[in-house]
């Protein structure tokens, strides 16, 4: 159990970030278990003959039997809109005590993959991640971000109407939080009470874990969860149709609405309905021209939600 113990200014200091190499150091978890990772199987197949060309000798060596990660593969990201690059840029620079610190932190030892000079080791790794998200990554993390993005607008409205203590008790079944304490139930057998003291609690939605998760050390506080809406990502989705609705606005605009009770972008619909982003913005334009959706900005990308409006005339529909 890990305990992050708040007072009233770290309350208020509560943040989400979204960081594209924890989500690269965490896809790890599924390449060595796919069993544990059912929602992203369609992500797996689709790059297995990708990963067959990586430097799976490195990859592997950063991952344990328990499915932990070295802690310099989880930086606490300064806000949602983290850069890769930036990401890259800081692990190639860490020093040799502290990459071989974390490596052991997790194995007990430093792996023989990693053995001999630090900094060699460290070039090594950086290069099969690099290779790891140009193959496996590249090619789907608009899709991704939207997925993670939209999880940060849902949990934002959640504090907005319902209050920081919902939000926080709603993001994984293994956390929770009391009376000023968030508690975190780990596989680690350890407890560990660990107080903000004005550093912040850093909230960072992930699609590669399935429960509330957190650094092994006692670096900066951050927890891990699984992003909202992962089951959609990778196939196409069948929305039941109102007909009444669809007969005044159209099959495939009934079903957007009908998609659009959490926030998505164009990209991520696209994907759940098998149809170009370009065809989705088309009908997202109809539709908020008409009040029935709301658009708001969020980073680089433009995510959609009901109106009220919206629903309303799906409740008349049915």
């Amino acid at each position: 159990m890990l305990s992050y113990v708040l007072n009233e200014a770290d309350v208020a200091a509560v943040r989400f970030g979204i960081s594209p190499l924890c989500e690269l150091g965490l896809s790890l978890r599924a390449i060595r278990d796919p069993s544990r990772f059912p929602l992203q199987l369609p992500w797996l197949r689709r790059t297995e003959a990708a990963r067959a060309e990586l430097d799976l000798d490195a990859l592997t060596g950063l991952i344990d039997d328990r499915l932990w990660t070295p802690d310099f593969l989880n930086p606490r990201p300064t806000s949602p809109l983290t850069r890769l690059d930036d990401e890259m840029a800081a692990l190639r620079s860490i020093s040799p005590a502290e990459f071989e610190r974390d490596l052991v932190a997790v194995h007990g030892r430093i792996p023989e993959v990693f053995a001999g000079s630090p900094r060699a080791a460290i070039r090594r790794l950086a290069d099969a991640l690099d290779e790891l998200w140009a193959a496996t990554f590249e090619p789907y993390w608009p899709r991704m971000r939207a997925v993670l993005e939209a999880d940060v607008v849902y949990r934002g409205r959640q504090i907005a109407q319902q209050g920081l203590a919902a939000m926080l008790n709603g993001i994984s079944g293994t956390v929770d939080y009391e009376g000023g304490v968030v508690r975190v139930r780990l596989r680690d057998p350890n407890d560990r009470v660990q107080p903000i003291d004005g550093l912040g609690l850093t909230l960072v939605p992930t699609m590669f874990t399935r429960r509330g998760s957190a650094p092994v050390g006692d670096g900066p506080p951050m927890i891990m969860y699984p992003a909202r809406g992962q089951g959609a990502l990778w196939e196409a989705e069948h929305v039941a149709n109102p007909a009444a609705v669809a007969a005044v606005l159209g099959e495939t605009r009934a079903r957007l609405l009908s998609a659009l009770g959490d926030p998505a972008s164009s990209t991520e619909l696209g994907v759940r309905f098998g149809v170009t982003a370009s065809a989705v913005n088309q009908h997202l334009r109809v539709l908020r021209d008409a009040g029935l959706v709301v658009s708001t900005r969020y980073g680089h990308s433009v995510l959609y939600l009901r109106s009220e409006l919206g629903a309303s005339l799906l409740a008349a529909g049915r």
